[in-house]
């Protein structure tokens, strides 16, 4: 027998799907005219509801009337679906099959996991929101760069299961497991980013195109926006912008790839780093952020980063770090792998980031995985400084300098406030 109190959270549960897909269909279609919808706010939040109904009553009357009940409703609007499709002369069943998973969602919260199906309504409505992106996303992908994000994907899901997860090589440093899941996260990521920039960099301008590149990578966008900036002085402000909101999430992806792989490391960094990023942006919204169209911002080539290429580069490029600092902390300590920190973080972040959190399982290793990961940072963000200073011309650079001053000084801060054995 059910609770009372567990049946209303898993009936107000399968509502709450209904309405959230619901309200995403019901903003599409908000122009329509009243009874001229095939399922809007209303009927998707019913449909979520009826499905948690009939998921409850197939706990006493079997599947069976769950099937039927699924097989009316899907009649039902599919006929409605038909007439509005015919009356408008289109062909989308994106509405027909988001109210039979929204059926079938409101029937999964009543019997199954809840954290499962509340994950599944948001990723549903999600998913339909982001029509527009994805349509933008298709048209420019060319067809190497999709083969070679399908082709590097497959090879992981077939690949990765099989490979070993366990150390290997001189102090067992080197696990094919990880660094290969280590290497193809990182290239999802920069991939994001490599779409973002192709799909809405030209759209948006400075900030947009800042944040995009900032995915791929920090340092390459810096150094284009800095170019561009010594070429066009008008339009420094607007390209520093971009070049700060790339700076911004470096911060946040080296949060993003310590929570990953070395949670036990973020209650240390979170702070620091989130610190660094919020002065970062803030600086980049005062001197001059800009969301309207700036094609000369946007134009900046990147390397596809699923290109076998590139992913195997990047594979070596983090097993030497790994295996350098494996090697400078078992010989020289801590202060081994923080002098390796030092010096690598000023041409990547990401790879020294992975290898410290290899590292943090040692009694004081995550005091030194920490200071390493932050004097990374922290390279990294003066080799940028010197690079837009360098190659930006004296404005661009000083204010681009100042900046990641005040960032890694609010960080820096914030880090030695915090208790430290």
């Amino acid at each position: 027998m059910l609770n009372g109190d567990d049946t209303i959270l898993r009936l107000g549960l399968a509502l709450a799907i209904g309405l959230l897909v619901g309200v995403e269909r019901g903003w599409r279609e908000r122009e329509e005219a009243e009874g001229e919808r095939a399922a809007g706010l209303r009927t998707f939040a019913l449909i979520g509801l009826s499905g948690g109904v009939w998921g409850l009553l197939s706990k006493f009357l079997g599947p069976i009337p769950l099937g039927l009940a699924f097989v009316a409703l899907a009649g039902a609007l599919t006929l409605f679906r038909w007439r509005e499709t015919e009356r408008e002369g289109t062909y989308g069943a994106t509405t027909l099959v988001a109210s039979f998973l929204t059926f079938a969602l409101g029937a999964y919260a009543a019997v199954g996991d809840m954290m499962v199906a509340a994950a599944a309504g948001v990723a549903t409505a999600a998913l339909l929101a982001a029509k527009e992106w994805l349509h933008a996303w298709l048209k420019v992908m060319t067809w190497p760069e999709l083969r070679s994000a399908l082709t590097l994907l497959a090879m992981t899901f077939v690949v990765l299961p099989i490979l070993p997860d366990r150390g290997f090589g001189p102090y067992e440093a080197l696990n094919p497991w990880r660094l290969w899941l280590m290497t193809i996260v990182i290239a999802g990521v920069s991939f994001i980013g490599y779409v973002a920039v192709k799909a809405a960099g030209a759209r948006y301008g400075a900030l947009i195109a800042g944040v995009a590149g900032g995915l791929v990578s920090s340092t390459a966008t810096t150094v284009d926006l800095a170019r561009r900036a010594r070429s066009a002085p008008d339009g420094s402000s607007m390209l520093l912008t971009g070049a700060l909101a790339a700076s911004a999430v470096m911060f946040v992806r080296v949060g993003i790839i310590v929570a990953l792989f070395g949670p036990a490391l973020l209650d240390r960094l979170a702070a620091p780093l989130a610190a660094a990023a919020v002065v970062t942006i803030a600086a980049a919204l005062a001197l001059g952020a800009r969301l309207s169209p700036a094609d000369d911002v946007a134009a900046t080539v990147y390397q596809n980063p699923f290109e076998l290429k590139a992913v195997a580069g990047f594979a070596l490029l983090l097993a030497v770090v790994i295996f350098l600092s494996k090697a400078l902390t078992t010989r020289l300590g801590g202060e081994g792998g923080i002098a390796l920190a030092a010096i690598a973080g000023i041409a990547d972040v990401d790879a020294i980031t992975l290898s410290m959190t290899e590292i943090a399982g040692s009694p004081t290793g995550p005091v030194f995985a920490t200071v390493a990961i932050l004097v990374a940072v922290g390279t990294n963000s003066l080799s940028k400084s010197a690079l837009a200073l360098v190659i930006g011309g004296r404005r661009f650079g000083l204010r681009y300098l100042l900046v990641s001053l005040a960032a890694l000084a609010a960080g820096g801060l914030i880090a030695l406030a915090e208790p430290w054995p």
